[in-house]
């Protein structure tokens, strides 16, 4: 497999789960504690050498870009100040050998849709998916994780984990047999099945590395749940042809698509990274 450089974000979402304040900010900017969910996705990728990040926005997403780049006024105003830890703060949101590209997704069709949109950009190489909503706080970039697996099995791979049998319709669901300890070769994956109905328990998580050939598959895809095109029903479509594994990861997940899952991630974080305990 080629060198992984380019991270897709899709950041297009209303983020409806958390009105009124997702009415004029992004639910990616967010803050857990002092910095917004996808500071947190960009910094576990670019902790796994990832040099290009590929953000697929839509309307009302401008603070997104404003906040990755920088702030003259801002610095100078911190220089003026002699407020140094907060000036190097500021000026180091993305260390230098880092590249921004911003691209649109312009209607709400889904995540495979999302993804396809950055087809462009990608090219002939393979990519590393992040959805921010998925907070990974681990020792070791999960993101880097998966990009190591990658390489060692040849082949996509993506994050999954053991989920409760009676939350099987929230995630998609893989099937297939274990190479090792933590890897399973997928032989299917099937989008939000009912209990009832969901092969096995391991769920995926927020988290990818594809090939270049997952672009034609998502081509091909029609609508599925929710009307959408289901980036799930297009690495079912990739399995007919290529290896598609997953990779059990080591780490904490803590759903920031959800309001108990943030609210977790705020206590947990503030408490282990900051140092914060209620009075």
């Amino acid at each position: 497999m080629k060198p992984i450089r380019k991270a897709v974000f899709p950041v297009a979402g209303l983020g409806t789960r958390f009105l009124p304040a997702t009415k004029a900010m992004p639910k990616e900017m967010l803050p857990i504690v002092d910095k917004p969910l996808i500071q947190y996705a960009v910094e576990e990728a670019i902790a796994a050498g990832i040099t290009d990040l590929i953000f697929i926005t839509g309307r009302n997403k401008r603070a997104i870009e404003d906040h990755f780049d920088s702030v003259p006024e801002l610095e100078a105003e911190l220089e003026a100040k002699n407020k140094q830890e907060m000036l190097e703060i500021v000026r180091n949101v993305l260390p230098s050998n880092v590249n921004c590209i911003y691209t649109r997704q312009p209607a709400p069709l889904g995540l495979g849709h999302a993804v396809l949109c950055a087809a462009p950009i990608v090219g002939n190489e393979p990519f590393v998916v992040l959805l921010a909503d998925d907070l990974l706080d681990a020792k070791k970039s999960v993101t880097l994780q998966l990009i190591e697996a990658a390489h060692e099995q040849d082949g996509s791979i993506i994050a999954i984990q053991d989920v409760d049998r009676e939350h099987t319709n929230r995630y998609g669901i893989i099937s297939g047999a274990p190479v090792n300890e933590h890897t399973t070769r997928m032989s299917g994956i099937i989008e939000k099945p009912n209990p009832a109905d969901a092969p096995t328990t391991l769920g995926v998580v927020g988290r990818y590395v594809l090939e270049p050939e997952i672009f034609q598959h998502l081509r091909q895809t029609q609508a599925g749940v929710g009307g959408e095109i289901q980036l799930t029903d297009g690495i079912a479509s990739l399995l007919k042809t290529r290896s598609v594994f997953g990779l059990q990861y080591e780490g904490v997940r803590y759903d920031c698509g959800s309001k108990a899952g943030f609210f977790r991630a705020t206590v947990e974080l503030g408490k282990k990274y900051h140092g914060l305990q209620a009075e």
